[in-house]
């Protein structure tokens, strides 16, 4: 697999099931939320014969191009899977690799965004970040809370199964102090104590690298979203990669459990 020159590769889904969502996909409508698993840095950089941070790097670049990609489309919510809570498991001089780049990219970026309209939000466990790189994160958030142009949301730190465990052990403490009634627990309230309330359903996740899997991405909100893996390292993602994944997008006829009409 040579980087940025595979195809994408056209995997089935099952539709997300929703009555206040217009059914997307074959009708040529775009999704309203993008999500990505931004995979494939490491790789790259071991093809080039570059140090491991040279591909997180250059993965920086490409969700500069990513998030302009989104905007040109006219997508209003992005999620990009920037650090999971695995992550943490990896060398220490990695992860301090990880978290430099990431407070350089908030000092150097965030000005833009909101130039460009783009709202930042963050998801994920913040607290296991130093104090430096939580308060660029809040200050990233309270200088772009007024644009509507694009919400970026950031997962950092981020493990799906954790959220939903969180998000139980919050209810379970709303019910035992009287303020929720178990009988009244279903899909949309047990949404709201997500990390994502308020933020819609992915249409679609992207995985880049080639790799087939959403390795605790999402996995309540992403439970009928369209899934597309592209077979290409994620320094080398551009425009093009992300025009593709739209065309696949509305290729696809998405019925909500519902037989054809």
């Amino acid at each position: 697999m040579e980087p940025g020159a595979g195809p994408v590769l056209d995997r089935p889904a099952s539709p997300r099931a929703s009555a206040d969502v217009a059914p997307a996909g074959s009708d040529g409508a775009r999704p309203t939320h993008v999500a990505i698993i931004m995979d494939g840095n490491g790789r790259w950089a071991a093809r080039k014969r570059l140090p491991r941070v040279a591909g997180h790097r250059a993965g920086a670049q490409a969700v500069r191009r990513c998030i302009q990609a989104a905007i040109e489309h006219g997508i209003p919510w992005l999620t990009l899977y920037a650090f999971s809570s695995e992550n943490w498991r990896r060398p220490a001089e990695e992860v301090t690799d990880l978290t430099g780049l990431l407070r350089h990219y908030l000092r150097s970026e965030i000005a833009e965004l909101h130039r460009e309209g783009v709202r930042v939000r963050v998801i994920g466990e913040h607290a296991r970040f130093g104090p430096d790189v939580r308060a660029e994160l809040d200050a990233a958030e309270r200088l772009t809370r007024g644009n509507t142009r694009l919400t970026l949301v950031i997962a950092l730190s981020y493990g799906a199964r954790g959220e939903i465990v969180t998000a139980a052990r919050r209810i379970a403490e709303a019910v035992r102090d009287g303020k929720l009634s178990p009988d009244s627990i279903d899909e949309e309230s047990f949404a709201r104590f997500l990390a994502t309330d308020g933020v819609p359903d992915p249409d679609m996740v992207i995985r880049t690298s080639g790799e087939c899997r959403l390795s605790n991405f999402l996995l309540w909100q992403s439970a009928y979203a369209e899934l597309v893996f592209q077979d290409v390292l994620w320094p080398d993602f551009d425009r093009q990669h992300f025009a593709d994944a739209l065309s696949v997008f509305t290729s696809r006829e998405r019925r909500f459990g519902a037989r054809p009409g």
